[in-house]
């Protein structure tokens, strides 16, 4: 389709104008679906950004995020989020990115940003003539792919490409995962063709990478956690800790547990908002009981990383679950066997009891314990 090839001549642009060896701006790669790229600060500071390219570009734009909180950045890439139509396009999006953050810094606008300016505009299909070569590009495009699946971020990938990454992420996945993913993104296209679509964008896209990243990483595959999506929906997991320290009283208490109930894991729940990654999931613990491991009444866990305060976009949902596991041991959780006969986690607890711990530290900060205590 038409705008797919504008993608990627931009990329190509930016590519050329911005390559890794560029004292101020580097693209460090590029594809039409994420653009990572790194911002040289007055200082020699270091800034890794990425810009994820979703399924309703250009008529939304790209999705930024840094891979650092500061607070400078986080004001430039909100300005980002309220740009028209026509500035959404990724060539613009970085000119202007590029453009505020010299400013912010004290520093010369490099010489290639005219450049990225020339591109645009040369790009830009306002005479008659662009115009009907467009229309005429998108009618060939049509013909020739009728399912509409380039429309579909998932799916947009380089056509000289296309088929070897495919067949490469296939190997890498469990195909009973592969096929979840096929129906997640079928059913994600029917939402959109339909107007029925859960969630948000943003949240979507990115959850559906988180997914797909864990289904390719060797944690997954070997066990030490699982992942069920919830009536398969992308905004809530139920994630079974398969495995901790084989050295802590956890530890000892889940082989116990298997023992006696032929249960062999701890239950999270993890839910998404539409706001996500900007704003972090929910977490609980559904089971068993656990006392100590900073695990609150109804099954919250008290964790900095889990607040808005505490969070970062860059944080990736495996990352969590692992940090969730160690914190666990760290805290000494132990599990409470017979606790089901008194009473059991629930989500209406779990929220209330986090809600209170968010203000408390909200008025008093976060205690970090002596290393010592781990």
């Amino acid at each position: 389709m038409a705008c797919l090839n504008k993608l990627k001549q931009e990329i190509k642009a930016l590519e050329t104008s911005f390559p890794p060896t560029h004292e101020r701006f580097q693209v460090i790669s590029a594809t039409v679906d994420e653009l990572t790229c790194r911002f040289i600060g007055s200082g020699g500071e270091k800034y890794v950004i990425h810009a994820n390219i979703t399924e309703t570009y250009p008529e939304t734009p790209p999705i930024w995020f840094a891979e650092k909180d500061d607070a400078g950045i986080t004001a430039v890439i909100e300005r980002l989020t309220e740009t028209d139509t026509e500035h959404n396009h990724l060539v613009h999006q970085v000119r202007l990115f590029i453009s505020d953050l010299c400013e912010l810094h004290n520093l010369q606008v490099p010489a290639e940003v005219s450049l990225l300016d020339k591109h645009h505009m040369s790009n830009c299909p306002n005479e008659r003539g662009d115009a009907m070569e467009m229309e005429s590009e998108v009618e060939e495009e049509d013909v020739e792919d009728n399912d509409m699946e380039e429309d579909f971020h998932y799916e947009m990938e380089e056509p000289d490409t296309t088929d070897k990454k495919a067949k490469a992420d296939e190997a890498d996945i469990d195909k009973q995962d592969n096929e979840l993913l096929e129906r997640l993104k079928a059913n994600q296209r029917q939402g959109y063709l339909q107007g029925t679509v859960c969630g948000s964008v943003q949240a979507t896209d990115r959850l559906m990478k988180e997914l797909k990243h864990i289904y390719k990483s060797d944690s997954y595959k070997k066990g030490l956690y699982s992942v069920d999506l919830v009536n398969e929906s992308l905004y809530e997991w139920n994630i079974k800790l398969m495995s901790v320290d084989q050295d802590s009283p956890l530890y000892s208490d889940i082989t116990t547990m298997k023992e006696k109930e032929g249960k062999d894991h701890i239950l999270l729940n993890m839910t998404f908002k539409e706001t996500f990654p900007f704003e972090p999931p929910f977490v609980r613990v559904v089971s068993p009981m656990l006392s100590g491991g900073y695990v609150l009444g109804g099954g919250a866990i008290c964790m900095e990383l889990l607040t808005k305060q505490g969070w970062s976009s860059a944080y990736s949902v495996e990352a969590v679950v692992m940090q969730i596991c160690a914190t666990l041991v760290k805290g000494k959780a132990r599990i409470q066997f017979g606790a089901a006969k008194v009473g059991q986690y629930t989500l209406a607890r779990a929220q209330q009891s986090f809600r209170s711990l968010v203000q408390i530290h909200e008025k008093n900060g976060w205690f970090t314990p002596p290393k010592k205590d781990g």
